[in-house]
């Protein structure tokens, strides 16, 4: 008879997790490998368009590592420009849950991989950040607090809205499709 098998113990790292960090509450694995940024090569657009809101901003420059401390200060930025309308929403579209570890400098080869540093998340180019919705917000002050954000991240961002195309890595992709046809499509299914 096969022993059983016991779930894997979960570790909770950086001590104390406060409801304002953006940390995973728990993990299986305390370190892991570096990894490299996705590249959209398969040809999903999922996570390219908006879903929540009614403004964003997407990564147009090379995809990134993106760390919680930016994730925070830039959604802070908009939370601030935004508190005047009552009733809007910020939403964070990544999550940092990747752990870095880092070794002191100067540290000689071996002994093992470094401690523990701070949250990270890898974002492909293409990919949306952060949304703005909830209540309608003008375009003017949904641009400029998106712009603050973007200005506190270290890539290049476009502004997007609901009629925005989906993309590609770096290539917008168009509708085979035209609108017209597609709304002419959906009548003639639900008439008939």
């Amino acid at each position: 008879m096969w022993p059983l098998r016991l779930p894997v113990p979960r570790v909770q790292l950086g001590g104390v997790r406060f409801r304002s960090q953006l940390a995973p509450r728990q993990i299986q694995n305390v370190k892991r490998h570096k990894g490299r940024i996705p590249i959209p090569t398969g040809g999903s657009t999922r996570g390219t368009t908006l879903a929540f809101g009614d403004w964003g901003i997407r990564i147009k420059g090379m995809g990134i590592r993106f760390t919680a401390k930016q994730l925070m200060t830039a959604e802070e930025v908009i939370k601030r420009n935004i508190k005047v309308v009552k009733g809007a929403k910020v939403y964070l579209r990544v999550f940092p849950d990747i752990p870095v570890c880092i070794k002191g400098n100067e540290t000689r080869m071996g002994k093992g991989k470094g401690t523990f540093e701070f949250w990270a998340t890898r974002v492909p180019t293409g990919r949306v950040i952060f949304e703005i919705g909830g209540t309608p917000i003008r375009e003017e002050l949904a641009r400029e607090a998106l712009r603050q954000a973007a200005d506190k991240l270290p890539t290049t961002f476009e502004f997007i809205t609901r009629q925005s195309l989906p993309r590609l890595g770096n290539m917008v992709v168009q509708p085979s499709v035209s609108p017209a046809s597609i709304t002419s499509i959906a009548t003639a299914v639900h008439t008939s």
